[in-house]
């Protein structure tokens, strides 16, 4: 896939960004019931430009969660549908099953690319820890640099590309921890969670994944979408608090409880995480606070804790806090 088929893309004004991002958390809360929390930094991700990583067990929503940003999202304003496709991680699966593959065809006398279920608009990475180090590497280009290399060909991918992986539980057995290199592509990762019990009433008996979402009109276009992450990127945000996410990341390389703490590139997306975030929430500039949110979810899974029962979440809070408190104002 790529963008040649695509007119120029809008560039949003924030008040274009803002309706946009409260029309998708809207449409997605017609399915995924009692989780507004979740679905803004589901938004944040999209506009922000990054990928999500969605830990927890199975059966609670995360495969309908992928198939409803796809639904919400046209190729073009009054389009069809973005492409939505999804890969189940076996431990049997290969690198080319994911990218693709070169093939023979006989009445040419070449090689002819047979694109994989990689090329999309939304991509669903289920269980990626079922499977081996070597495959789970394959979504590494594709990630970064939004292409993908066969022999001595690249491929680029289209503009809108978005994944959300799942991964189980590491006390789950037949699992393998996602290599760092891998992880860190990762903007964010999420926990969903149990509904309350009012709201798991409420989906048993209207069973939205099946009653609504075949029937959920897109909501924006998918340059749009591109539109709204130049509108991100506009967004303010005050020197002392990029200072704060720089320090953030720069205390968890020195932390006495972690072993290996947040890279640069940690360092980057907080930031652009905060300004979609921020853009979510109506604002043109970025406060505190939302560093205070984004924290756990964007730096606490680059870290490597040296001893197993401490909670990555508390301590990057923790950090957080003593970096803002330090904040001259």
């Amino acid at each position: 896939m790529g963008d040649s088929a695509s007119p120029v893309r809008p560039t949003l004004d924030f008040t274009a960004s803002h309706a946009l991002s409260r029309r998708l958390i809207e449409g997605l809360e017609t399915v995924i019931r009692g989780k507004r929390s979740v679905l803004e930094f589901l938004v944040t991700c999209i506009l922000a430009g990054g990928h999500l990583l969605i830990e927890d067990v199975p059966g609670l929503g995360k495969t309908t969660l992928a198939k409803t940003v796809a639904r919400l999202v046209s190729r073009s304003r009054k389009g069809s549908h973005v492409v939505f496709r999804r890969i189940q991680f076996t431990p049997d699966l290969l690198p080319y099953d994911i990218t693709g593959v070169d093939v023979f065809d006989p009445s040419t006398g070449t090689f002819v690319f047979s694109p994989g279920p990689v090329f999309t608009n939304v991509l669903l990475a289920d269980e990626i820890n079922r499977t081996t180090p070597k495959v789970q590497s394959a979504l590494l280009e594709v990630m970064a640099e939004g292409q993908v290399t066969i022999g001595n060909k690249t491929h680029r991918m289209d503009p809108f590309f978005f994944v959300i992986a799942t991964q189980n539980p590491v006390e789950v057995e037949g699992v393998y921890p996602l290599p760092l290199a891998q992880i860190d592509r990762f903007l964010m990762k999420l926990r969903v969670g149990y509904p309350e019990a009012e709201v798991e009433v409420e989906i048993v008996r209207d069973d939205p994944s099946h009653t609504v979402m075949p029937e959920i009109q897109a909501v924006c276009g998918r340059d749009e979408i591109l539109g709204a992450r130049d509108a991100v990127g506009r967004v303010f945000c005050d020197e002392k608090l990029v200072r704060a996410a720089v320090g953030v990341s720069a205390a968890t390389r020195t932390h006495p409880g972690i072993a290996l703490g947040s890279s640069p590139r940690g360092s980057l997306m907080l930031v652009r995480a905060a300004r979609a975030l921020a853009l979510v929430r109506d604002r043109e500039y970025v406060i505190d606070q939302d560093l205070i949110d984004l924290v756990p979810l964007v730096i606490s899974h680059r870290l490597r804790m040296k001893d197993a029962r401490m909670d990555p979440e508390a301590v990057a809070r923790e950090i957080t806090m003593s970096q803002l408190s330090r904040m001259p104002y």
